[in-house]
């Protein structure tokens, strides 16, 4: 076995992450404003008129294959940057491939597809569930507050507290500005919030879990990792544990609300209704019965098509990865606790990773290039609720299926549903019964 030397390690992953720095995927396939513009300026009876820059992926691979030669240190240190250099490839593959079939076979290998197989069951699975679910509790007052809108201005303000709070000197700049694809956008130097939008109570949180308390914080944590630069990448090999540890955040700190849930549910139900052949009209029509607005719907169709093929069967499909990710990462957290393994929740937060990346990060933690993360959520910092969340939900999932819910679903048919039994008609719920509230 080669002896495993810094410099080429340093080196190799400098020339990863120098090859990763042209590739990106989401301000490539951007749409402008205008289109948006000029769909609804036709009645929105027509496909969007979209054009995207022209993309060479051959530099990429060149970057790519100077990195592999060097690639040659411990068999489970080379198969993690192996899988890197190939997510980078079919990265730069994947922009040279917009509008075109080959697009959803890219998309594919980077964040899989609904239909994806897992061990707690595929991203459709979950999210017809969630739907499903939704639909049948859609009667019940939830005691949500009235419908309120807080302006970005306003959520700019508790971002920086966030921020400053958290990471002190090492704060992102957090901007409101003009044009932007989402609600937010989280990097280690600026979060950036789009001033039209409008946030409920939840929004504002779930965006300081997902965004700051993760997004950012992973982002400075790799960083920091002057080893191993690679670590400080965003690239589409990390996407799905990133995202489902940024959901998971929202999960265990309770801001993940319904609302919120459906929206991830429902971009995996638009995706595959898409891959099947559904073009932008027919989701957009299928998000319009679901939206609060025609914005809205046209805004969560685009994030299904950009990139992909407006008239179906080969979509973009990254927003897969929430629900596939939250599975993949509550899976892995799960093992952490039953073993008593925290240094894992540790290494989770060292970079830019995937959750497949550890044994290789704990490797070379083990031989002082793999620094812990200087920052952690608190959530995260804070053992006491996830370890007991977690023993409780690992006990769950080793048991067999229960007569209990075959009884009660028996007992509870043939009980009256009380419909407002039990709304505090003094409280901040009764106005859900005035008409103001959206449910």
């Amino acid at each position: 076995m080669p002896t495993l030397s810094t410099e080429r390690l340093t080196r190799a992953t400098s020339l990863l992450r120098l090859a990763e720095s042209k590739v990106r995927i989401l301000r490539s396939i951007a749409w402008s404003p205008e289109v948006k513009e000029r769909f609804f300026a036709d009645g929105a009876r027509e496909l969007p008129r979209v054009s995207y820059p022209s993309f060479d992926a051959a530099p990429v691979h060149a970057q790519l294959a100077e990195a592999r030669a060097l690639i040659d240190f411990e068999p489970v240190i080379d198969a993690w940057l192996g899988r890197t250099a190939d997510a980078i490839a079919t990265s730069a593959d994947l922009l040279a491939s917009v509008e075109k079939p080959a697009f959803l076979e890219y998309g594919a290998r980077l964040y899989g597809l609904p239909t994806t197989p897992h061990a707690g069951g595929s991203p459709i699975e979950l999210a017809r569930t969630f739907d499903r679910v939704f639909a049948e509790v859609s009667h019940v007052d939830l005691g949500a507050p009235p419908a309120a809108c807080h302006l970005a201005d306003a959520v700019a303000v508790r971002m920086r507290e966030a921020c400053d709070t958290l990471f002190g000197t090492d704060a992102p700049e957090v901007l409101v500005v003009d044009h932007l694809s989402a609600n937010a956008l989280a990097g280690p130097r600026r979060v950036q919030i789009r001033r039209d939008a409008c946030f409920t109570d939840r929004d504002v949180e779930q965006l300081v879990q997902h965004e700051a308390y993760v997004h950012v914080c992973t982002s400075l944590n790799g960083g920091h990792q002057d080893a191993v630069p690679i670590l400080g990448a965003s690239h589409a090999g990390t996407t799905r544990t990133q995202e489902g540890l940024a959901v998971f955040a929202e999960f265990i700190t309770g801001t993940l609300d319904p609302d919120r849930t459906r929206r991830l549910a429902d971009r995996v139900l638009a995706i595959q209704m898409a891959i099947e052949g559904a073009d932008f009209l027919q989701v957009y029509r299928y998000y319009r019965e679901r939206a609060a607005s025609e914005s809205q719907a046209f805004e969560s169709t685009r994030r299904v098509f950009r990139g992909g093929v407006l008239t179906g069967g080969a979509p973009f499909t990254k927003d897969s990865v929430y629900l596939d990710g939250f599975l993949r990462v509550s899976d892995f957290l799960r093992s952490v606790v039953s073993l008593g393994r925290t240094d894992g929740l540790q290494l989770l937060f060292c970079g830019k990773l995937d959750v497949d990346d550890i044994p290789a990060l704990a490797r070379l933690a083990e031989l002082g290039l793999c620094r812990p993360p200087l920052y952690l959520p608190p959530w995260a910092s804070d053992h006491r609720y996830l370890v007991t969340f977690l023993a409780y939900t690992s006990f769950l999932s080793s048991l067999p299926p229960s007569d209990h819910h075959a009884s009660d679903t028996a007992m509870l048919a043939h009980v009256p549903v009380l419909r407002g039994f039990g709304r505090n008609e003094r409280g901040p719920r009764a106005a859900a019964d005035d008409g103001s509230d959206p449910d």
